[in-house]
Order: structure tokens, then C-alpha cells, then sequence
């Protein structure tokens, strides 16, 4: 791998960390419980990074 796909992949799992502890924070604050927050944190990160990869493979 080259070191702009390192950097990529790195700037894509920081954004998609950082989608997730918002969303669950969120879903936190709006009385979720834990668990439920935490899988809608999870989820939005697993859909940010398929649409981050999505993108990418569309783009080479």
C-alpha cells in the first residue's frame, strides 16, 4: 500500500470513530439505553464507511 491509501484509510476510520460517538451520544442524551446506543453508534459508522469505500472504488 502507498502511503496516501495508508492515510486515506486512516482519515476515513477517524471520521467514521468520530460519526459514532456522536450518533451515540446522541442516542445517549435522548434516554436510549447503553446497549441501543451504542448499536446506533455502531451502525452509523459501518454506513459511513460503506459509503466512504463506496466512493472510493467509484472514483478508481
Amino acid at each position: 500500500m502507498s502511503q496516501a491509501q495508508i492515510l486515506s484509510l486512516l482519515l476515513a476510520l477517524s471520521s467514521a470513530l468520530n460519526i459514532a460517538i456522536t450518533a451515540a451520544l446522541i442516542a445517549r442524551r435522548s434516554s436510549a439505553g447503553t446497549a441501543n446506543a451504542l448499536l446506533t453508534g455502531a451502525g452509523a459508522a459501518a454506513t459511513f464507511l460503506g459509503l466512504y469505500f463506496a466512493a472510493v472504488a467509484a472514483y478508481q
